[in-house]
């Protein structure tokens, strides 16, 4: 599979603390922080999960 770089452009301030979670575990926490990883399900589930967090852009 391929790789894709997300990017954080919103705040995790009041979200829940599964949000908060799931964005740590991408690698991310602070505002345009960028990570670049496989796209695999797992991956997918999880930018799914804070899709309203993030940028996603394949590489």
């Amino acid at each position: 599979m391929g790789k894709i770089a997300i990017t954080q452009v919103k705040s995790s301030i009041k979200r829940p603390k599964d949000q908060k979670a799931t964005l740590v575990a991408l690698g991310l926490g602070k505002l345009n922080r960028t990570v670049e990883v496989e796209n695999t399900p797992q991956i997918n589930g999880m930018v799914n999960k804070v899709k309203h967090l993030l940028t996603v852009k394949e590489l």
